[in-house]
């Protein structure tokens, strides 16, 4: 149980009036077992861990590596002659609306897809997503014209919308609550890792123009995407659908994982039923944390987007600028790694994303507040630092104060899908008419990141006070969840997060 001073939400209960208990309607339940504490030690319970850290997240890293590359490497293809091969006007917003069409269907296809992933296996639905877009990015590659870099585009979005939210979800069957802030930080990770290596990829790509005819950006989505085909082949057969499929732990290690999972769950639902996903569309802290998390993927994705032009207009030739968009990638991995294992130790989301929030506005205000490349390009390192940081910290800050599995993958979709609302804003962040300076666009950010660090340090104020009178109603009316017979919470299993004993 979380102390007071944690981001855990306290849902509000009425100041009189304890939960009303039904008793007869889930003792039936299927999904209902006897539930018992965890059993291993906690040398037991590491190697448990460290068993789970290096079966899954390296690979499920590695897809998101893939998909952020795929969705981002149009930045990188814009310096090798995108533009005016599909003879686009450099002047106009039509590379911006090729950036923005991205996102619609990306978001769209989010809530839907998480639901998919439930009815079906994580190994069936994200092979399937990942072999889809990586068919559409390949098929960018012999675009010729602007309607079909469009089309394109549209159809990636709807097929790479569901792998954020659904690994996010995914982890959450796993991990309990208070470990997966680290594990969703090393996927995400991954998204920085694709800046780096997607910069010097596209450098080494670049040279092969002319190679079968085709132009060097051609070949970047080609290669890229031939890359992605092969590995969502693979995530078929390298994918564990659940703990009890697991090949890689024992029977006494899945009965462990079951009884953490069970434990933090607290008896709450874990059944599909279509008014878990209406509690989580009315529930106004997911949309308050989506209202946080737009200043924070517009950042993301207008620095994905841009970086390599921001670099070049500070004087550097089109292939130095790819192969310098790599170290702050590098040095904003290890960052958001190191965050999400601290927050998860410390138990404080809402804080370190704030903090994080600010180191970013640090970088841009280098950026905005400089002419001089050296100053502006140590700019770019506290930008991605900051902001890259605070993604993982908001999913799973979001998340955790979500109950139930249904409303808490729905929660995760709604999350990622408002923030990449952001995406859409990214792509005319940047305008033509702006360069080579971009002051407009770098005030428009730096207002969005103090949006979200304001909303951050809001969201946890109310949270903390909250969890104060929150445990002094449960201490008033006898009702702390320790004191709970397992009866009354199976009454509340349906109620998720609004459960009286939810922590």
């Amino acid at each position: 149980m979380d102390t007071v001073n944690n981001d855990s939400v306290r849902t509000s209960l009425k100041d009189s009036l304890p939960p009303t208990v039904h008793c007869e309607k889930v003792l039936d339940s299927p999904q209902v077992g006897e539930i018992r504490p965890p059993q291993y030690d906690a040398a037991a319970t590491r190697r448990l861990l460290r068993k789970l850290d290096i079966r899954l997240l390296p690979f499920f890293a590695l897809l998101y590596l893939l998909s952020f590359l795929d969705r981002t490497n149009i930045g990188n293809a814009r310096l090798f002659g995108l533009v005016t091969d599909l003879g686009m006007d450099p002047k106009s917003l039509q590379y911006n609306t090729a950036l923005a069409v991205f996102f619609p269907t990306y978001i769209i296809a989010e809530i839907p897809s998480n639901m998919m992933m439930k009815r079906l296996t994580p190994s069936i639905w994200l092979s399937f997503i990942m072999i889809a877009w990586s068919a559409i990015v390949i098929g960018m590659g012999f675009v010729h014209n602007f309607a079909g870099l469009l089309a394109c585009r549209v159809l990636l979005g709807l097929a790479e919308g569901g792998l954020f939210p659904g690994v996010a979800y995914y982890i959450t069957l796993w991990y309990p609550r208070h470990e997966t802030g680290f594990r969703i930080a090393f996927f995400f990770s991954a998204a920085t890792a694709a800046g780096a290596f997607g910069g010097l990829l596209a450098a080494a790509i670049g040279k092969m123009a002319g190679l079968g005819g085709k132009a060097g950006w051609s070949w970047i989505f080609i290669i890229e995407g031939l890359i992605t085909i092969v590995v969502g082949v693979l995530a078929y057969f390298v994918i564990v659908d659940s703990p009890e499929k697991a090949r890689f732990v024992t029977e006494e290690d899945k009965a462990e994982i079951r009884r953490r999972i069970a434990h933090d769950a607290n008896e709450l639902a874990d059944e599909f039923d279509m008014r878990y996903v209406r509690d989580a569309l009315r529930d106004w802290k997911i949309w308050a944390h989506c209202l946080c998390t737009i200043g924070i993927f517009t950042p993301v994705y207008s620095f994905s987007f841009f970086l390599p032009t921001i670099i070049r207009n500070m004087g550097y030739s089109n292939t130095h600028a790819q192969l310098m968009s790599a170290p702050p990638y590098v040095v904003g991995c290890l960052v958001t790694i190191c965050a999400g294992y601290i927050a998860d130790k410390t138990k404080q989301r809402g804080l370190f994303q704030a903090l994080f929030s600010a180191t970013a506005l640090v970088g841009w205000v280098m950026l905005i507040s400089s002419h001089r490349p050296a100053i502006q390009y140590t700019g770019t390192f506290f930008a991605c630092s900051g902001i890259f940081a605070c993604v993982p910290l908001g999913v799973t800050w979001n998340s955790n104060n979500i109950g139930g599995s249904l409303k808490r993958g729905v929660g995760i979709a709604m999350h990622v899908g408002s923030g990449n609302l952001g995406g859409i804003l990214a792509s005319f962040i940047y305008l033509p008419k702006d360069s080579p300076c971009f002051i407009q666009g770098h005030a428009i950010l730096i207002a969005l990141i103090s949006l979200s660090f304001c909303l951050s340090l809001g969201i946890r104020f109310w949270l903390k006070a909250e969890n104060a009178r929150r445990d002094a109603w449960a201490a008033e009316h006898n009702m702390r969840p320790e004191d709970m017979t397992r009866e009354q919470k199976l009454a509340e299993r349906h109620m998720g997060d609004y459960a009286s004993f939810f922590r």
